[in-house]
C-alpha cells in the first residue's frame, strides 16, 4: 500500500501523488457504489497494479478541512497574490480573503507582486506602498515582496511551499500564473494580461488541479473578484482582526461593537495610531455586512 494525494480527477481516473510520482488509478469497487466525491488534496491509499505507475484507490482518509472555491480539501495555507501595481492593490478583498482564510484554519501568506514595475512607478512620483506591507506584518501576518520578472522574493516563497497542500487567490492579473511560473520552470502556465480601459486582469485558469511545484503542492485558481464572508455573529466579525485582540475586553461595555459605541478601546487604539484607519474602515463595512445578513437568517 501507498499513502499519497489525490491530485486531480478526469475521465473517471484519479491522479495520485506518493513515492515522488504520479499513479493514475481506479476506484474500489465500494467507493462506486457509494458514490463518494473525491477532491483533489484527499489523502488517499492506493494499492500498485502490475502495470507501471498504476493502482486502485482503497481508502480515504477524514478531512482536515474542505474548500468550495476552489473545490480543494486538506489545505495548509492560501497564497494571497496581489500586485503591488497594474492592478492596484484590492485591500478591501485582501482583508474578506484573510477572514475567508482564518474562517477555514488555513494560515494566510500574503504575496505582493510586480515589485520591479512598482519601483520604477515610485521614481515617477507614486505613493511609497512599503508601509502598507509593513502594516500587515505588523499585524502578524507573513508578507513577501516578490517580483517573477527579477526573481526576487522567489526562492523564500518556495521554501514555505515544501510538504505543504497550497492554494492561490487573488484578482486576476495580479500575477499568480506568472509566480507558478517562477516556481516550476517549464510549467509555463498561460498568463493573464490586464485590459487596457479597466485596467483589470482577465482570467486565465480553467480549472482547479494540485501540481508539484517547490516540494510541495499548488493548486493555481481563478481570480477572485468578490468573496462573500463566512456566516458569523456580529460580535465575532472582532475576531478576525488579529490587531484588536490586545484591545478586546476593554471597552465600558461588553456588547461593544466598537463602531458607535463611547468609551471604546478600539476606537481609542485608532485614534493612537495604533491600528490601521484602513482595516478599521474595513471591519465597519464588514459589520454592516454581517447584521443585514443576521436579518436574513
Amino acid at each position: 500500500m501507498i499513502d499519497g494525494v489525490l491530485l486531480k480527477g478526469y475521465g473517471g481516473f484519479y491522479y495520485v501523488y506518493g513515492e515522488d510520482r504520479v499513479w493514475e488509478c481506479s476506484l474500489r469497487g465500494r467507493f462506486r457504489i457509494k458514490d463518494q466525491e473525491f477532491l483533489p488534496g484527499d489523502r488517499v491509499t492506493i494499492l500498485p497494479k502490475e502495470e507501471e505507475n498504476k493502482g486502485t484507490i482503497e481508502s480515504v482518509a477524514p478531512r482536515r478541512n474542505e474548500l468550495t472555491r476552489p473545490p480543494i480539501a486538506n489545505v495548509d495555507q492560501a497564497i494571497l497574490v496581489f500586485a503591488m501595481t497594474s492592478p492596484k492593490p484590492d485591500l478591501n478583498l485582501l482583508d474578506r480573503l484573510l477572514i475567508q482564510a482564518a474562517d477555514s484554519d488555513i494560515e494566510p501568506i500574503i504575496v505582493f507582486t510586480k515589485v520591479d514595475k512598482y519601483q520604477e512607478t515610485v521614481l515617477q512620483g507614486a505613493p511609497n506602498l512599503y508601509e502598507l506591507t509593513e502594516d500587515y506584518r505588523k499585524i502578524g501576518y507573513t508578507v513577501f515582496e516578490v517580483s517573477s520578472k527579477t526573481g526576487q522574493g522567489i526562492p523564500e516563497i518556495g521554501d514555505r511551499l515544501k510538504n505543504k497542500i497550497s492554494v492561490l487567490a487573488g484578482p486576476s492579473g495580479a500575477g499568480k500564473s506568472s509566480l507558478v511560473n517562477a516556481l516550476s520552470p517549464g510549467k509555463e502556465l498561460k498568463t493573464g494580461q490586464i485590459s487596457s480601459k479597466s485596467k483589470r486582469g482577465r482570467h486565465t485558469t480553467r480549472h482547479v488541479e494540485l501540481m508539484v511545484c517547490s516540494g510541495g503542492l499548488l493548486a493555481d485558481t481563478p481570480g477572485f473578484s468578490s468573496l462573500l464572508l463566512p456566516e458569523m455573529k456580529r460580535a465575532e466579525l472582532a475576531d478576525y482582526f488579529p490587531e484588536f485582540a490586545d484591545f478586546l475586553g476593554g471597552c465600558r461595555f461588553n456588547s461593544c461593537l466598537h463602531d458607535k459605541e463611547p468609551n471604546c478601546v478600539i476606537k481609542a487604539a485608532l485614534e493612537e495610531g495604533r491600528i490601521s484607519p484602513v482595516r478599521y474602515e474595513h471591519y465597519l463595512l464588514y459589520l454592516k455586512e454581517v447584521i443585514e445578513a443576521e436579518r436574513k437568517y
